[in-house]
C-alpha cells in the first residue's frame, strides 16, 4: 500500500484471504477487547470498521471500512476503503456541493448578461473564485490525508492481525 502516490482521496484495495468470514469476524471480536482504548472495531454482519480511538483521534484520522464477501471455494473476498471520519467527509462533500451550485448559478447569470449585452465581469470573478476554492478544497483534503498516513498504516497493521490470526 502506497497512499502517498495515490491521486484519489479515499484509498481502496481488494484482497482474497483463505480464511472464512466467520473466522475473520471471530478474530475481530477477540482483537476488539485487547485494543479498545487505542482503536475502535465495529462489526456489523459482513462489514467491519476500524478507527482510531478517542484519545488519539485527530480531525484527519482515517477509518478503514472492510466489506467481507463469501466465495464459493470457502475463501473470503475483502474490499477495503480508507477514508476520513464520516462527519468530516459529509462536510467536505457539502462544501463541494455549495461551490458547484454557486458556480452553476453564476454560469447562468453570465450567460444571461452576455445575451443581453450587460457587463458580467463581477460574475466571471465569482466563477473564477469558485474554481480556486474547489482546487483549494482538494489540496486541503490531500494535506489532511497525508497527515493521517501514519494512522492509516496503524489501521492496516490491525487489519493484518485479523486476517493472519
Amino acid at each position: 500500500m502506497e497512499p502517498e502516490k495515490e491521486l484519489k482521496l479515499r484509498f481502496r484495495f481488494d484482497k482474497v484471504v483463505s480464511k472464512p468470514v466467520d473466522a475473520i469476524q471471530k478474530s475481530c471480536e477477540k482483537l476488539k477487547s485487547s485494543v479498545e482504548p487505542d482503536y475502535r472495531i465495529k462489526i456489523t454482519e459482513l462489514y467491519i470498521r476500524f478507527s482510531i480511538g478517542m484519545l488519539q483521534r485527530e480531525k484527519y484520522s482515517p477509518n478503514l471500512k472492510i466489506t467481507l464477501e463469501k466465495m464459493e471455494d470457502g475463501n473470503t473476498y475483502i474490499k477495503g476503503i480508507y477514508g476520513p471520519d464520516p462527519v468530516l467527509w459529509f462536510f467536505f462533500m457539502f462544501l463541494h456541493g455549495v461551490v458547484a451550485l454557486v458556480f452553476l448559478i453564476f454560469t447562468a447569470v453570465v450567460y444571461s448578461k452576455w445575451s443581453l449585452g450587460q457587463p458580467f465581469k463581477f460574475d466571471l470573478m465569482v466563477m473564477l473564485t469558485m474554481t480556486i476554492i474547489w482546487f483549494l478544497l482538494y489540496f486541503i483534503a490531500r494535506l489532511n490525508r497525508s497527515k493521517g498516513i501514519s494512522q492509516m498504516k496503524e489501521l492496516e497493521e490491525l487489519f493484518n492481525k485479523v486476517i493472519e490470526d
